[in-house]
């Protein structure tokens, strides 16, 4: 398995966990589950794929700017999962917020999936692309346990 192939795994769990929470209502027990499982999932996905897919990507011209774009992504998700905690879960702003949520969740995924995949395919060698795919789920792996 590559980087871009592992990374691909939670991005598709990060969908559907988005998808999920934002169909849920009031203060259920489902949508603290499904807030729950998504903050767990993005944090260790953020650490690991900083770690083991922007820092080596960060080395190359090509490659700089837009890690540093992903990596701002990832801490505008983590200040939107800081006010989700903020609001109670029977508010309506709740929902509002989540669906912000959503909608970084998804422009992220689509920016680093049709854009900085390929770029990073043009920087990395194929060696490379399986040595980090293989620090990544561990990272991941690692942080998903500390959750």
């Amino acid at each position: 398995m590559n980087i871009f192939e592992a990374l691909r795994i939670s991005h598709d769990t990060q969908r559907g966990l988005a998808d999920s929470l934002i169909k849920t209502s009031g203060d259920s027990k489902e949508r603290s589950l499904l807030f729950n499982e998504l903050k767990a999932e993005l944090a260790a996905h953020a650490a690991a794929e900083e770690r083991f897919f922007y820092v080596p990507l960060i080395k190359h011209d090509m490659t700089q700017e837009p890690s540093r774009h992903g990596i701002a992504e990832h801490h505008e998700m983590d200040k939107l999962v800081e006010k989700l905690e903020e609001i109670d879960f029977s508010s309506p702003a709740w929902i509002a917020a989540a669906k912000e949520l959503h909608h970084k969740v998804f422009h992220h995924l689509s920016d680093e999936e049709q854009g900085i995949f390929q770029l990073a395919g043009k920087v990395l060698g194929e060696a490379e692309k399986i040595s980090l795919a293989k620090g990544y789920e561990g990272e991941f792996v690692s942080q998903r346990i500390k959750a």
